[in-house]
């Protein structure tokens, strides 16, 4: 089972309507994928998250030490690309290139042994998940509050149980959005905010103490990455439960955020935190802690299929008898990427999908769309254009 081919592919899209956060704009979608391919032909594709063209650099540095390796022995491919860029890139997006690597590895051993990745990874536990809508970003022009309700509604209307909105432009212009959209929602659907990490700790306990009367699910991201100390406050002084995360790196970024107490959820992005193999770790090392994990989502299908098998195989917290349904992030904004490049056969009805049967991912790739998104300012071997090769 020797690796024979290791292919990253930077895709990119131009939006139709750009959407701004706390931080910056979105105008234009950009993504690293990349195909690993075995001595008997069998592939899997895997996916990483950040600066597409780094992630694509640094795939490129690993493949010397992987290619003739058996497949099978992801985590003896794990250890030797960590080992390999731990001097200078504990974090980052190197590790975000060993995350892509490492997906496509778990894609290809479940296609090699005809199940799911999530039973490769110990089983599924939870068969049926209910993920919340990612969206509520804004945008330029009038009208602006007007359009988030609206969206808001049209996730309540498509059977979403949850939705996340986006917070961070100023304490009194979220406090007027997000009572603005539990008024339109109702009750009954969950709603989360997300700072992006926007706000001091003076400025994101201000902000708790006026929307908790909205029940809030969870304040995600509410201050610096950095201030774990930050972080424990705020914990320790609203109602709110705090997530956080996806800016951390390996089970040793998430146990500084554990040991500090500083959140009740915690998000690892698979595709950037160390991949499937060091996901289970800290979903391991969260449990100790008595956290829930719902893991940070945001690309294509082979991404938010590689979450979907994560989620499925999540222990239970604490678990009994009547749980609630599993959640993970399902990202609904403009994403050509996603919804041309990659094929998936996940299915979502009122608000629930099934975990996929497929052997590995249950994803495959569009070659004529790959084809058509391919970076071509991107500097590519000239060969790897012959992506049917």
């Amino acid at each position: 089972m020797k690796i024979t081919k290791i292919e990253p592919f930077v895709i990119t899209h131009k939006l139709d309507t750009p959407f701004y956060f706390s931080q910056w704009e979105y105008d234009t979608r950009k993504i690293c994928i990349v195909r690993i391919t075995l001595e008997d032909g069998t592939y899997g594709w895997g996916e990483g998250y950040g600066p597409a063209n780094v992630i694509k650099s640094g795939i490129e540095f690993f493949k010397p030490f992987i290619l003739g390796k058996n497949a099978l022995e992801h985590e003896v491919l794990w250890q030797e690309m960590y080992r390999r860029s731990m001097d200078y890139a504990r974090s980052g997006s190197l590790q975000a290139a060993i995350s892509a690597i490492d997906v496509a590895l778990w894609d290809i051993k479940g296609k090699i042994f005809n199940q799911p990745v999530s039973v490769m990874l110990g089983g599924i536990k939870n068969q049926v998940i209910e993920p919340y809508a990612t969206g509520l970003y804004f945008t330029r022009g009038e009208n602006l509050l007007e359009k988030l309700i609206e969206e808001a509604l049209m996730y309540k209307s498509q059977g979403f149980k949850a939705t996340k909105m986006k917070v961070g432009l100023g304490i009194k212009q979220d406090v007027e959005y997000v009572a603005a959209i539990r008024k339109a929602i109702g009750p009954d659907m969950k709603l989360m905010i997300d700072s992006n990490h926007a706000y001091s700790y003076r400025e994101a306990i201000e902000l708790a103490r006026k929307v908790e009367k909205y029940d809030i699910s969870w304040f995600e991201e509410p201050v610096s990455p950095e201030d774990y100390d930050g972080y424990r406050r705020l914990r320790e002084n609203t109602s709110i439960p705090i997530a956080g995360g996806e800016c951390e790196y390996l089970k040793f970024g998430f146990k500084r955020l554990l040991e500090n107490d500083c959140i009740d959820i915690a998000q690892p992005d698979i595709c950037a935190a160390g991949g499937l193999t060091e996901a289970k770790r800290i979903a391991v090392l969260a449990q100790a802690y008595n956290k829930d994990v719902v893991p940070h989502t945001w690309g294509t299908w082979i991404a938010i299929s590689a979450a979907v098998h994560f989620v499925a195989n999540l222990d239970q917290n604490p678990g009994r008898m009547y749980n609630e349904l599993p959640t993970m992030e399902l990202d609904r904004t403009e994403n050509a990427l996603r919804d041309e490049v990659t094929q998936h056969q996940i299915k979502i009805k009122n608000g629930q999908l099934q975990v996929p049967q497929l052997p590995g991912l249950g994803v495959d790739v569009d070659l004529d769309a790959l084809e058509k998104y391919l970076d071509k300012e991107t500097d590519y071997d000239k060969t790897i254009f012959k992506i049917r090769a």
